[in-house]
């Protein structure tokens, strides 16, 4: 059975699109940037994390054998600073204001884990907003879709509008990068092909 630790819904409509079924896991740990931690092995961390506090949870509360817990964090990185979720619509405009026009990254990590251990990847994203004005990002931050999002922005919705170039993967950006994760579970997989811990498809 595939577990899905996170509250994202953009990731369960991403796992859908595999056609993988999977149980939804509450899961809670802080995000927090250690000082010095480079942002990509800060985003690997957060995403190792929440998997492993998947796996505790399972094993809490369902038997380990053949259980396969996938958890991940995805974060938008401008001149190596990390940009969270905003606090207010005040904060939200503050990031939207730094990256227009500007090129950034997006990190998406995925960690798989299941009772053969651990594994994991990184995607990385290059996006290039367009130069937005205060009106654009006024009128964005009012549509409340800001909120909640790394960066301040939803590229699956109004915010898509404002890419002017994007390299890399789009669903990475969205949270949960489909062709990367669609490999990661099919690879761990290979050991279970009699127990189907991974690659169980929608019923």
């Amino acid at each position: 059975m595939l577990y899905l630790a996170s509250k994202s819904p953009r990731r369960a409509e991403l796992l859908q699109r595999l056609g993988l079924s999977y149980r939804l896991l509450d899961v809670d740990v802080p995000e927090v940037r250690a000082p010095g931690e480079g942002a990509d092995a800060y985003v690997r961390r957060v995403a190792r994390d929440k998997a492993r506090a998947g796996w505790a949870e399972v094993a809490r509360v369902a038997d380990q054998a053949g259980a396969c817990v996938l958890g991940a964090d995805t974060e938008v990185v401008l001149d190596d600073e990390v940009f969270g979720k905003p606090v207010d619509a005040a904060d939200a405009a503050a990031m939207l204001r730094r990256l227009s026009g500007r090129t950034h990254a997006v990190l998406s990590a995925v960690v798989v884990i299941d009772a053969d251990g651990e594994r994991e990847v990184l995607s990385q994203t290059q996006v290039r907003f367009a130069p937005l004005s205060d009106a654009d990002i006024a009128a964005y931050v009012a549509t409340g879709e800001a909120m909640g999002k790394a960066g301040a922005y939803a590229i699956q919705g109004r915010a898509e509008a404002f890419v002017e170039h994007l390299s890399g993967s789009y669903s990475g950006v969205m949270g949960l990068p489909v062709h990367e994760t669609s490999r990661l579970l099919g690879n761990r997989a290979g050991a279970h092909e009699h127990s189907g811990a991974c690659v169980a498809t929608a019923g």
